[in-house]
């Protein structure tokens, strides 16, 4: 039998990595006061907004990023996802069309994706044994690895809180204050990066969260939606997953 490494068993989902300049986010919360954005430059509203995201306890990320390239070639990448500071996140994402399972609980990660996910990522390989036998062996099972290697940070990068909203005030180019407008009936602020495309949203009042983060066309277009701040979620690693270390790499 072929000795299986970790970076073969993931790379199905680490074409992702280039897409996590976009993030954004549905809700608010926090007090009920106004936050007066509106009037403020659109790099302090930015700074606001992350701050605000770093000091949540939990939120929720959803909707799609379009990616150009990858191992299942021109596709979008499905979020859906709730994030917990400092200890994890649950839920899915969504990859070549196919659900990936994913928890992060402390140190370890766990994935669970279909056998029709595994022997799609086993033909675009080329074929072969050792891939053959990852579609087979891994249908339907979680597999656990170390969600602080730099293989699989692509895959764990957008449970992380922190990486995330601190990613808002260094990856942009200049951007500018749109003023108040309405998002999906919320009222927001928009701030729009008028060298890279792409606009925040931000709550206009109360808390000043990241609401949405949309980008149109390009290779990395799609639209991220937050909410759910400071909800209660449960992380709980799943029992019986497949440790990736005892394959080798």
């Amino acid at each position: 039998m072929r000795t299986l490494s970790a970076g073969l068993v993931l790379a199905a989902v680490l074409f992702a990595a280039g897409c996590g300049g976009s993030s954004g986010g549905g809700g608010s919360g926090g007090s009920s006061q106004a936050s007066g954005l509106a009037t403020e430059s659109a790099n302090a509203v930015l700074r606001d907004a992350s701050k605000a995201a770093q000091d949540a306890s939990s939120f929720h990320m959803s909707g799609t990023i379009h990616s150009s390239s990858g191992t299942f070639g021109s596709t979008g990448v499905g979020v859906d996802l709730s994030v917990v500071h400092g200890k994890g996140a649950t839920g899915s994402l969504t990859v070549g069309g196919s659900k990936v399972d994913l928890i992060v609980a402390g140190n370890s990660g766990y994935m669970r994706a279909s056998s029709a996910f595994w022997k799609k990522f086993a033909a675009k390989q080329g074929g072969g044994a050792a891939a053959s036998f990852a579609a087979s062996l891994f249908g339907g099972k979680w597999l656990k690895f170390p969600a602080n290697n730099k293989s699989f940070q692509a895959l764990t990068s957008p449970t992380r809180a922190n990486s995330i909203f601190k990613s808002l005030n260094f990856h942009h180019g200049k951007l500018e204050n749109q003023g108040e407008k309405t998002f999906k009936g919320q009222s927001v602020v928009a701030i729009t990066d008028t060298t890279k495309g792409g606009t925040l949203y931000v709550a206009a009042t109360g808390t000043p969260y990241p609401v949405a983060l949309t980008k149109a066309g390009g290779k990395s277009g799609g639209a991220i939606t937050f909410g759910d701040w400071n909800q209660p979620v449960t992380v709980t690693a799943p029992k019986g997953a497949l440790d990736l270390s005892q394959f080798g790499g």
